[in-house]
């Protein structure tokens, strides 16, 4: 039987690095400063022969709920009133504080299983704040080390012993594991489709959180006026008009120049490997400041990475709409030729406006991405191609294009075997390219075409 814990605990204690631990991925930015963490990260944990789904939450801290700190208090509250039982950490190094006694009152408050852990409790500067935490009331302390790994044993205990119906062992396994495969194959022919990996990326304040938001129906992520709140790549799914999506929230993305803090680039680093993971790229461009130079950069990079992408641009409500669908589609044509005929989506991710239309997008620009080409279409359009346009002679030799084929797809790639592969200039592999994109219908999606000459076999 699965269950959840949630972390929690004031600021900098090592509630990440206790979740990178148990997660056995480091996912969640660590930083010796605190406040690093501030939505909520769920991930699926394993310690022993427990398998169970942890949540790492922002640290508590007294704050106003209009303020940032407050929101994010509000984010860890949410957290634990889903959770099964609660993870309460202090720094055993720094002892028990003021903040760690009040907010061990609200914890006792939820009404549900506390596991005290004492963290960075190794070698003898922890002993103090480990016999210090038996103060607070709340059972006996489990000592551990998050950074080197040691005390998990007793914490596995401790975690039985919270949730003992919950982590009993089946007690007739066999029985459960031919239960399992005779439900395994019923269902192999009914089985539910992956979802879409699709990362939202985009300039600082550009709304990526309060679009999500919008489409999960709840206040999942951190939202405010403030630029730069997200910092973690948090995925969340989401079921949108019949289409399942896993949607990743990532930072902002401004440019590499002005990026001096640490954790800034930390962030922008997660939201980079967040986009190499993703399938389809939601590119959410401010309507009332289209395609900065910053949002061209980050729509090269993510053609460069072979991604599907989708350009949505929100605070459309913002903004008068006479005029402005076909000059973004214009711009984005004329400025992305590599990825020309993209979705191009008016939203407003406060309101909720577009959102069918995005998911539509989504759905149909993952289409594009996964699709193949049959090779004898492919090949009739290389002579109708070559018949009206054919390459140019180099030297006075006349490049022979033999026959094309699409050995793979995500994104659609193809390769054209021909004589002198060096000497086809880049103008006329565009020719091609852009040919392919129209004959067989694939817009919004980077196209791979490789040039390979055969083995001559009377070169030696």
């Amino acid at each position: 039987m699965t269950f959840s814990l949630a972390i929690v605990g004031r600021p900098n204690v090592g509630k990440s690095t206790l979740f990178n631990r148990l997660v056995g991925k480091k996912l969640a930015l660590v930083d010796d400063r605190p406040g690093v963490t501030r939505d909520r990260r769920e991930g699926e944990a394993r310690l022993g022969d427990l398998s169970f789904r942890i949540v790492d939450t922002a640290g508590l801290e007294e704050a106003d709920a209009a303020s940032l700190e407050g929101r994010m208090r509000a984010q860890t509250e949410a957290a634990i009133g889903h959770a099964d039982a609660i993870l309460f950490m202090i720094d055993a190094r720094i002892g028990l504080t003021p903040t760690d006694r009040a907010f061990a009152d609200l914890v006792r408050k939820c009404g549900k299983p506390v596991i005290l852990v004492a963290n960075k409790s190794e070698g003898r500067g922890g002993e103090a704040g480990a016999l210090e935490a038996f103060g607070l009331g709340l059972g006996d302390p489990v000592p551990l080390s998050a950074e080197h790994g040691e005390g998990l044993s007793d914490l596995y205990d401790a975690i039985c012993d919270a949730l003992p119906e919950q982590t009993r062992p089946p007690e007739d396994e066999e029985e459960a594991d031919d239960d399992a495969q005779a439900g395994d194959a019923d269902a192999a022919d009914d089985k539910p489709k992956r979802p879409i990996k699709v990362a939202v990326l985009g300039r600082p304040n550009a709304g990526k959180s309060t679009l999500i938001n919008r489409l999960l129906g709840e206040d999942r992520l951190l939202t405010g006026p403030e630029a730069g709140i997200t910092r973690d790549s948090i995925s969340v799914e989401v079921t949108y008009a019949g289409v399942k999506l896993e949607v990743f929230d990532t930072a902002g993305l401004r440019k590499r120049a002005r990026i001096e803090d640490k954790l800034e680039k930390l962030s922008a680093a997660d939201a980079l490997r967040a986009m190499k993971f993703a399938e389809v790229v939601v590119l959410l461009v401010d309507a009332t400041h289209p395609f900065e130079e910053q949002d061209l950069r980050i729509a090269d990079l993510v053609a460069r990475e072979g991604r599907a992408i989708v350009i949505g641009y929100n605070k459309a409500d913002l903004v008068p709409r006479g005029g402005l669908a076909a000059r973004l589609r214009e711009e984005a044509d004329h400025l992305l030729p590599q990825v020309k005929g993209m979705p191009i989506v008016p939203v407003s991710g406060l309101m909720g406006h577009g959102l069918d239309k995005l998911v539509a997008a989504i759905a149909a620009t993952h289409k594009v991405w996964n699709k193949r080409i049959a090779t004898n279409p492919l090949n009739r359009f290389l002579q109708q191609v070559t018949d009206s346009h054919p390459p140019p002679a180099v030297s006075g030799r006349r490049v022979k294009l033999r026959y094309i084929t699409q050995p793979k797809a995500r994104p659609p790639s193809f390769v054209l075997f021909c004589s002198r592969a060096d000497a086809v200039p880049e103008s006329y592999i565009r020719y091609l390219t852009n040919g392919l994109r129209e004959s067989f219908d694939l817009p919004g999606v980077p196209i791979r075409l490789t040039l390979r000459e055969k083995d001559n076999p009377y070169a030696d």
